[in-house]
């Protein structure tokens, strides 16, 4: 038996499955903003996936066939595969790695609390405004979004919007430049209608100097003059700490797998 890709128009499909997850990569998907998803039949499904940008979340009764089948057909290198944090997530999690086996490692994120008009606007006004005088904040704008696709450090900013005209549309975001060199940015990673999922991240030689946090406070400055809310996941503990100095409240650890292919 076949596993079947889903037509944006037939999420409705899947999303009881996805019930409860507070994940905006996952409502992105359902909502028809960015993504695919599969499931194990076409009618009344049981099971499903989920897989944007690097991510891959599934939902409903463990299937192997939605673990390894189509995973590679993007091409990639690398992706994170996100078991259900119900009870369902442990038979999901042994599926994993009996499929990927070396290739994958069990990680520990840390997901942050989705809480709209929680953030202080002078405290990060504040932040932005102790920006060190030798660089400079800025939104994103072609020249900007050009570099990002020359940079490997800085590709994730923009890599999920197929042009920068379609990212004038949907994204948004902002760097710290010195000397007209990128250092520093807070983008758009993902897109869903209420909001963006934000990816943030400093140049190696320019870490320890507070640049994510100017970024990424005037990244969400930007959103809350747009009614848009900007969620964060955090990869580490140091990602988690940064969102909690910017305003959010820490959620829960939780389990997920870093798969090489």
């Amino acid at each position: 038996m076949s596993i079947f890709k889903l037509a944006p128009s037939a999420m409705d499909r899947i999303a009881p499955l996805f019930e409860g997850w507070e994940e905006s990569l996952i409502w992105s998907c359902l909502q028809g903003c960015m993504g695919e998803a599969w499931a194990d039949r076409e009618e009344h499904p049981q099971s499903a996936r989920i897989i944007l940008a690097d991510f891959c979340y599934f939902a409903g009764t463990a299937d192997r066939r939605l673990v390894e089948e189509e995973v590679r057909t993007c091409s990639r290198e690398f992706l994170i595969m996100v078991p259900p944090l119900d009870a369902t997530g442990e038979a999901w999690a042994r599926q994993i790695e009996a499929v990927y086996q070396k290739r994958c490692k069990r990680v520990e994120r840390y997901a942050i609390k989705k809480e709209p008009g929680i953030f202080d606007r002078k405290k990060l006004e504040e932040i932005v405004s102790g920006l060190d005088e030798e660089y400079q904040l800025k939104l994103i704008d072609e020249e900007i979004f050009r570099q990002t696709r020359e940079q490997s450090w800085a590709r994730d900013f923009t890599s999920q919007y197929a042009d920068y005209e379609e990212y004038c549309k949907r994204g948004l975001g902002v760097f710290v430049l010195r000397s007209g060199e990128l250092v520093a940015g807070a983008s758009s990673y993902t897109v869903y209608r209420e909001g963006i999922e934000i990816e943030i991240g400093t140049r190696e030689e320019h870490r320890r100097k507070g640049l994510a946090s100017v970024c990424g406070a005037g990244l969400i400055l930007e959103c809350m003059q747009r009614g848009l809310y900007p969620s964060w996941d955090a990869q580490n503990k140091q990602s988690a700490a940064l969102a909690q100095k910017l305003g959010y409240h820490f959620d829960r650890a939780y389990p997920a797998y870093e798969i090489y292919m």
